[in-house]
């Protein structure tokens, strides 16, 4: 099988990866914080190496501002929900993930900074939409539907100067575009580890910035204030409640270890050229419909597209029954996105490019593609 889903998932880890948790499943799976005997300090040491890693690659200045999640779901939640209230007004982009917008819409008052046709927005936009009650703007970094990068630094400029909090939703790009938190002006960013970052599902995180004041959204065991009843009030204990997934988060660490390495962007580069070799090729099959910036530099490894009137659940069907394909088709939890795009009523099909893949495998999809929709042109012309 070839497999083109990394924005939902990075399939294949490091090697490193791997063995790492094969090996701290057995010897450093104790309980991190929860004692001070020999197998609980490990873990929490081990655990401790791994969050130095994350932090160098975003440059994130104290360890102590990054709590751990299951995933970026989980940490888009705790920051909404302990930031935001029914008073608050939040202003996001159209290109947003349901982890974001189901939390903002359950939440608190809201309004969304329009995108074009190739999933762009105008920073510009953001200064009609600011009101007297506006706390924050959010914003997705890469679209998970079209790969579009969203100008964050300037987002981040105009947020700071009229009082306003900035988040980031890294789930798409971390690990494999540039993140600096202080050079990007980020006060709270939500990532995810199974997919850029290679590490194995169950690990998220959230960095909280220390100008950020934040309520704890779970409450519970922490390891530290035992005797309270009230939640500690420091970082990452306030949002850390209950046992950490020690074994993948020590995996983790071989996998930022590899990032730092090879520099996300030289890996963005790599899955920006992959996008772009697709791309071209798809504008050579007649009845491609090709949805985002195009070969554009503003874009990341995904790639959205369609058959010209045929289903994209039935084309992503077709591609693994047939070909042994794994992309994904429909509406990729960001309904508002497609509308922008243009392809509301038919979802799209979306190739998405990770660490592993090559150039033989865009080519290998296109030639699929070529197939598929002469096939399909030919059915429904009754030939």
């Amino acid at each position: 099988m070839l497999y083109l889903d990394n924005a939902a998932t990075s399939l294949k880890k490091p090697p490193g990866v791997y063995l790492s948790m094969m090996k701290n499943t057995i010897a450093n799976s104790a309980n991190s914080g929860r004692g001070g005997h020999f197998y609980s300090l490990r873990a929490t040491k081990k655990i401790y190496e791994t969050t130095e890693s994350i932090c160098k690659l975003f440059n994130i200045d104290s360890i102590e501002r990054i709590a751990y999640t299951q995933n970026a779901t989980y940490a888009l939640n705790m920051a909404i929900l302990g930031t935001l209230d029914k008073n608050s007004h939040v202003i996001i982009t159209q290109m947003e993930h349901n982890s974001v917008l189901r939390p903002v819409n359950k939440t608190c008052r809201y309004s969304v900074i329009k995108a074009d046709r190739h999933g762009r927005i105008r920073p510009a936009d953001i200064l009609n939409l600011i009101r007297p009650d506006t706390k924050m703007i959010i914003s997705t970094h890469a679209s998970n539907v079209c790969g579009t990068i969203m100008p964050i630094s300037k987002i981040s400029e105009i947020a700071h100067k009229n009082g306003l909090l900035f988040m980031v939703d890294a789930a798409q790009t971390a690990g494999c575009l540039p993140i600096d938190v202080e050079k990007d002006g980020i006060d709270l960013m939500a990532f995810s580890g199974h997919k850029g970052l290679m590490t194995p599902m169950g690990v998220g995180g959230l960095y909280v910035g220390d100008n950020v004041s934040i309520n704890p959204v779970i409450t519970g065991g922490t390891g530290s204030m035992s005797e309270s009843l009230v939640q500690p009030d420091f970082l990452p204990d306030m949002l850390q409640s209950g046992t950490l997934n020690a074994p993948a988060i020590i995996a983790a660490k071989e996998s930022a270890d590899l990032i730092l390495k090879e520099t996300p962007e030289a890996i963005g580069a790599k899955e920006h050229e992959l996008a772009v070799r697709l791309i071209n090729n798809l504008m050579n099959i007649d009845n491609v419909i090709i949805y985002g910036v195009g070969n554009d530099k503003d874009r990341n490894g995904t790639v959205a597209f369609n058959i010209r009137g045929m289903d994209s659940v039935m084309c992503a069907q077709i591609l693994n029954d047939e070909y042994k394909i794994c992309t994904r088709g429909g509406w990729h939890c960001a309904y508002p996105a497609h509308c922008a795009l243009g392809s509301e009523k038919t979802g799209a099909v979306r190739a998405s490019f990770g660490y592993f893949n090559t150039s033989h495998d865009a080519d290998k999809l296109t030639d699929a593609i070529y197939r598929i929709s002469k096939h399909y042109k030919h059915k429904k012309n009754g030939v």
